[in-house]
């Protein structure tokens, strides 16, 4: 297959070039390439005549979003807007990665694809918008959401629980916050899978299996051998941030389950992360 992806240096981005390396890529990403700017990305894609279009990109500084609304609204929503877009033109399917932020965390069981966002921060509201325009524009599209994505470069979760373990030689961790990390090359996999079978719609892709911030920290620390330093569990009202996220935001993997793609259990994923880093 001839594929773009936008947002090509991001952590998904490169996890999706190493799995699509047998297929034919055309990586984007800025500052050749800017998705909010139409002009910037139009006639590159349609002369490279691609079957599947992947938006990567997006501004996932959830706090930044906060501060900045309107940059949020422009890459997370206008961006995907211009991707769908030029889709239509060239006529290629667009995967769109999308959240589990869209949704406010009041439900008491995993998110499912069919349940209305109804988002309760910025980063949320403008990921949403994205999924909406996508909607509207273009019906060849697979709308893919994800959350508590890390990966073996950047400054992803792993690397700042460690990071500041070493630091501080103690951490606090709020228990209330829970959801599915997912493993930036589980995650690439399951999208390969997905754009060879033609059911387009909405998707829900995490590593299987569901834990807050505390345990996801306190099984990082083990396996980096940092199990002695000690993590005290606290609630989100005693971390103070700019953003507020949605504290219950498990994805329940329903469509993908249907058309035979899962991702391993979080734990073996995690295990996978600490043996690619040796």
């Amino acid at each position: 297959m001839r594929i773009v992806i936008a947002g090509c240096k991001g952590q998904l981005g490169t996890a999706l070039q190493e799995v699509l390396e047998k297929d034919t890529l055309l990586g984007m990403d800025l500052p050749e390439y800017d998705i909010t700017r139409r002009v910037s990305i139009e006639q590159a894609i349609c002369d490279f005549r691609p079957d599947v279009v992947i938006n990567a990109a997006a501004y996932t500084n959830v706090d930044g979003c906060e501060r900045d609304p309107d940059l949020a609204y422009r890459v997370n929503a206008l961006g995907a807007q211009n991707l769908a877009l030029v889709c239509q033109r060239c006529h290629a399917d667009l995967v769109h990665i999308s959240t589990n932020e869209v949704f406010d965390g009041t439900k008491t069981e995993p998110y499912l694809e069919f349940d209305p966002p109804h988002p309760i921060n910025a980063y949320g509201r403008s990921k949403a918008a994205g999924e909406l325009l996508v909607q509207m524009l273009w019906p060849r599209s697979y709308i893919v959401r994800t959350a508590w994505l890390y990966a073996r470069s950047g400054q992803t979760f792993p690397y700042k629980i460690i990071t500041r373990a070493r630091e501080h030689g103690a951490l606090r961790v709020v228990t209330d916050e829970i959801s599915s990390p997912t493993y930036a090359p589980d995650l690439a996999t399951a999208i390969s899978q997905l754009i060879r079978t033609g059911q387009y719609g909405i998707y829900h892709f995490t590593n299987f299996g569901i834990c807050s911030r505390y345990d996801f920290a306190v099984k990082i620390l083990q396996l980096a051998g940092l199990g002695h330093v000690p993590v005290e569990p606290i609630t989100s009202d005693q971390y103070s941030r700019l953003s507020t996220p949605p504290l219950y935001s498990p994805l329940r993997n329903f469509c993908g389950t249907e058309l035979g793609i899962t991702l391993r259990p979080w734990e073996d994923a995690l295990e996978a992360y600490f043996a690619a880093e040796q």
